[in-house]
């Protein structure tokens, strides 16, 4: 069965919209002229990758303040855009992000959907919401929002991003009549706030025309996403100081943590003897927690080992001054430990024999994570 006209089909959003809009900080009030900064389009859009507006709207005021404007972007080292993008998460954002500013400052913003996707880290989404949002292009952008209201509103079956083609071709008349930018964040905005997972249909202005309502199929369409297999580990995240110094890995360029600054880490053994009194060095412990990555879910037990001495770093450690601490770019995960450091810890009750543990990161750290 052929698909209705999107701009017929579409019409009572651009009305819906002005009424539930939110009020975003990176949203322009005028939305059928093109936006007044782009830039703040392309942080937003990088920023909420993969991240709730309700934690970006914080991070996006104090970068839009620290780097207002791609130059000041360009201009920053790598170490100041980690330190700024500290606790969001996906840090490869942070440099696609730096590169790209880097390039619109040295040339300016690219003028078709082609230049936009050649940019650093904007994949065909990006590109289309910047091109629709920023520059009023017509060019329909797919966020797992807008996927899930079209399945519905079409009643398609299976994965809706397979037919992303045939679902942008259908949605460009739409964004050209009623306006990209109105357009394209009224579906962000309606699959966000009334089609998610458990639709609030009441509440839709595209209700009586929704063909996975009138076939009672909502909660079926679209089909569930298959979970990604979630890898499991044990880990020590170690702190060790000697001298008010600290041993950390210095930011490396590829895996999960790259561009900012670890702790080293061990596999933790299933069985471990308590230890003894006399063992020196001391260790501290703190309770451990559940951090958990996108294919990956850490058991993270947080120790601290005091030495009396430094000894000479191995490759891929560093010793770093307990008072710069502060200023590196650190993951979730290690600024927990870094903020313990401060308060008392007790003696564990397991933990890694100290002497075997000096031996490792002695030889050549602990195998990072």
């Amino acid at each position: 069965m052929p698909w209705p006209l999107a701009p017929d089909f579409l019409a009572p959003l651009a009305s819906w919209f002005d009424g539930a809009r939110r009020d975003l900080p990176w949203r322009a009030a005028d939305l059928d002229a093109p936006h007044p900064d782009p830039y703040a389009v392309l942080v937003s859009e990088l920023m909420l990758q993969q991240t709730q507006v309700a934690t970006v709207i914080p991070y996006f005021a104090r970068w839009m303040a620290r780097f207002p404007t791609p130059t000041a972007l360009a201009a920053a080292d790598e170490d100041t855009v980690h330190k700024a993008w500290e606790g969001l998460g996906y840090y490869r954002r942070a440099r696609f992000l730096r590169a790209a500013s880097a390039s619109v400052a040295a040339e300016g913003w690219p003028g078709s959907l082609e230049g936009l996707a050649s940019l650093p880290g904007l994949g065909p989404y990006t590109a289309a919401a910047v091109g629709s949002i920023a520059f009023q292009w017509p060019t329909p952008a797919l966020d797992g929002n807008a996927f899930r209201v079209l399945a519905r509103l079409l009643a398609l079956e299976g994965d809706p991003k397979g037919r992303a083609t045939d679902l942008r071709t259908w949605l460009a008349p739409a964004l050209s009549i009623h306006g990209p930018s109105r357009t394209t964040q009224a579906l962000m905005e309606l699959g966000a706030t009334v089609c998610t997972p458990l639709p609030a249909c009441g509440r839709c202005p595209l209700a009586d025309g929704c063909g996975a309502r009138k076939a009672g199929r909502t909660a079926e369409i679209p089909p569930p996403a298959r979970r990604t297999q979630v890898r499991e580990i044990a880990l020590w995240l170690l702190a060790v100081e000697a001298d008010g110094q600290l041993l950390l890995h210095p930011p490396s360029d590829k895996g999960l943590l790259a561009g900012l600054w670890r702790w080293p880490t061990l596999e933790a053994v299933p069985v471990v003897a308590p230890p003894s009194a006399h063992i020196l060095p001391p260790l501290t412990a703190w309770p451990g927690w559940t951090q958990v990555y996108t294919h990956r879910r850490e058991a993270v037990s947080p120790l601290h080992l005091a030495l009396p001495e430094r000894f000479a770093e191995a490759e891929g450690l560093r010793w770093v001054p307990r008072g710069d601490l502060p200023a590196l770019a650190l993951g979730k995960r290690d600024q927990r430990l870094r903020d313990l450091l401060d308060t008392p810890g007790a003696t564990p009750l397991e933990a890694p024999d100290p002497a075997a543990l000096l031996g490792l990161l002695r030889a050549g750290g602990a195998p990072s994570a």
